[in-house]
């Protein structure tokens, strides 16, 4: 454990955020280890099922009480932000285009890119007081990270349950970095800047906010498209699903502080041409050494091959292009996640143009 005086608490604070910001973050701030006010939510929205099959929150619900569960001897979290804001996509697709989430159109896995970084800066930390103990976690540990940003001063929750900044929009990752010393913490952010606003509410095209600020998992086409991986998809949200692949943004996109938002400085982050957007029906003919070739090391490798080309089927059984049956065909061979999107999206594209499905078993 790391006592400083308060002006060499104050001192080390400073020097944590300017290098923070050489090293590229465009928020950083710093939170007390204390238990995270959601916590409770947390509770209450595992006992309304709303994580639906990600048991690695239920399993590890307990560890989310506090920080120390991270690590031991903490005392400080150091709460980081990096923009991933970049061009806007194009507004419309050409039938059997697929859209991608923002933040996965990046050169880098953003994990990647954030880990280094937090290394870095850990080692500043350790530099200036030796001995001290340390932990960076991006995305995955049991911590409560928009809550100790928060808390860190980084922004409010938006009634999507985003954070949301003044200055970045929602269009950033976090990071964090857990440590033994006792730096002066920041002010938390306590006002919300939504006010009567509803965009994301009202544009969420599968109804997955219960109430603002609540999200149900099980609704939401990031969680169907990525966390759902060896299930097939509910058929009431695959309309809704559109042209959405991996992951959605359309709850961002209608965020008014979204369109003030900047863009990142990040160029591990710029756009790949190949993701913005995906030729869905190409996807059907990757198999899976083309598939690892092409998304190994990239977010839309967490979806898997099967998760992915059942996603491809439904967006292209969206199109109301019967153009599309010929590819859709190739995935009735596949496996049987791939082959029962693929059934449906035939029989879809079959009702849409009055015709007789061309789909088989």
């Amino acid at each position: 454990m790391n006592d400083l005086s308060a002006d060499t608490s104050d001192d080390l604070a400073a020097t944590v955020r300017k290098v923070a910001v050489r090293l590229g973050f465009d928020l950083v701030g710093i939170a007390p280890a204390v238990r995270p006010d959601g916590f409770a939510n947390l509770q209450e929205w595992l006992e309304n099922g709303f994580a639906g099959e990600m048991s690695y929150i239920q399993r590890r619900r307990d560890a989310y009480e506090h920080p120390s569960h991270v690590l031991e001897s903490v005392r400080s979290v150091i709460m980081l932000g990096m923009n991933y804001r970049t061009a806007d996509p194009p507004q419309e697709l050409m039938p059997g285009q697929a859209r991608v989430s923002r933040y996965a159109w990046g050169t880098n896995d953003y994990h990647d890119v954030l880990r280094d970084r937090l290394r870095q800066l850990a080692d500043v930390l350790h530099n200036e007081a030796p001995g001290c103990k340390t932990r960076g976690v991006v995305d995955t540990a049991p911590l409560l990270e928009r809550d100790f940003a928060r808390l860190a001063g980084l922004g409010w929750f938006g009634k999507n349950t985003m954070l949301i900044n003044k200055w970045q929009g929602s269009l950033f990752f976090l990071a964090a970095l857990l440590t033994d010393v006792e730096l002066t913490p920041d002010d938390p952010h306590e006002t919300s800047h939504c006010g009567t606003c509803t965009a994301c509410l009202d544009a969420c095209p599968t109804d997955a906010f219960p109430e603002p600020y609540v999200l149900d998992a099980t609704r939401c086409i990031s969680y169907l498209t990525i966390e759902l991986r060896d299930q097939p998809i509910p058929e009431e949200h695959r309309e809704g699903m559109g042209d959405w692949l991996f992951g959605c943004d359309v709850c961002q996109d209608v965020c008014p502080w979204n369109r003030k938002a900047q863009l990142s400085k990040e160029p591990s982050f710029e756009p790949q041409s190949e993701l913005t957007p995906v030729n869905a029906a190409a996807l059907l003919t990757l198999d899976e050494e083309a598939f690892n070739e092409r998304f190994a090391s990239t977010p839309l490798e967490r979806s898997g091959r099967r998760g992915l080309l059942r996603n491809a089927c439904i967006v292209l059984g969206n199109t109301g292009n019967e153009t599309h049956v010929g590819a859709l065909q190739i995935g009735l061979d596949d496996e049987p996640l791939i082959r029962e999107a693929a059934h449906w999206a035939i029989d879809r594209l079959a009702a849409t143009n009055g015709s007789a499905p061309d789909g088989r078993g």
